[in-house]
């Protein structure tokens, strides 16, 4: 495969091409971004009490006192959209890891393998903030509805990533399934505003969701912008998709030499064309071998 532009754009859209038909495949994430999404931000709106329950809020030294039932919609969407993306980059990665390392031993570049993934994760993550925003938007108004978006995106971003590290480390899906759940339960229900006395506690700072969930608090009931707890959880992002890119260079590792690897890629005949027909092709016979 030549080493221009045009060829680097092959090889990133066929292995994008391939992240995106892996997640479609994935009847039970579209379920739960259709269907969980708004069934749970509404429950919460309308069966949460809507007393108001004062709190100090760190991001914008504020004393807030929300709705009740508006404080746990938003932490609610944070939870939602972390689960959503979190499951879903597991999913792929976890099943799909034993053709990354086919492909990777074949020859196929493994920084256009992770740019896919990257680029599968942003738009994934893109679609569910906005989705869980708007569905926040039919039932009240944030103050900064824009903020608010970002700060979903940027939770999902996090824990898309850590899916990719689990997926990359774990054996088992149960065992995946559960450190992400049991991770944003931990996480968010500990920086609760309204439900939890440790909201306040220095060491939730620590804690990955800690600049989304000020974020997305600020977002919702003040009119004051919080880009430093932003960059924070763009912090957060960074450290653990480093982690992701370690374990999956880890999982994907390969003794071949390169010259060994481009004649293995010519052996198998994976000529991938611009639309990527090839790689799926690959992959559908592989999954019915």
């Amino acid at each position: 495969m030549r080493g221009s532009s045009g060829g680097h754009l092959v090889w990133f859209t066929a292995a994008f091409r391939y992240n995106l038909i892996e997640h479609s495949r994935n009847r039970f994430a579209m379920l739960l971004i259709v269907a969980f999404v708004p069934i749970w931000t509404i429950l919460a709106y309308f069966f949460v009490p809507e007393t108001a329950v004062p709190f100090h809020l760190n991001a914008t030294g504020q004393l807030l006192a929300p709705a009740g039932n508006r404080t746990t919609q938003v932490t609610g969407a944070l939870n939602a959209v972390s689960l959503i993306t979190g499951f879903m980059m597991f999913a792929a990665t976890f099943t799909g890891g034993r053709f990354d390392k086919r492909l990777a031993l074949a020859g196929y570049p493994r920084p256009h393998l992770v740019l896919a993934k990257a680029a599968t994760l942003t738009l994934a993550s893109a679609l569910v903030a906005a989705y869980a925003t708007a569905v926040i938007r039919a039932t009240w108004s944030p103050q900064q509805p824009l903020q608010l978006a970002a700060a979903l995106f940027s939770s999902a971003m996090t824990y898309g990533a850590l899916g990719v590290v689990f997926g990359s480390v774990l054996r088992r899906e149960v065992e995946g399934m559960f450190a992400i759940a049991m991770t944003s339960i931990v996480d968010i229900t500990l920086q609760h505003p309204a439900r939890s006395s440790s909201a306040d506690r220095s060491f939730v700072q620590f804690l990955p969701s800690h600049g989304a969930i000020q974020t997305a608090t600020a977002s919702a009931f003040s009119t004051t912008p919080t880009p430093a707890y932003l960059g924070l959880q763009a912090l957060w992002f960074a450290a653990i998709a480093l982690l992701a890119l370690l374990t999956f260079h880890r999982r994907t590792r390969t003794a071949l030499p390169p010259a060994g690897r481009h004649a293995r890629l010519a052996h198998t005949g994976m000529e991938v064309s611009a639309a990527g027909s090839s790689v799926v092709a690959t992959e559908s016979i592989n999954r019915t071998v």
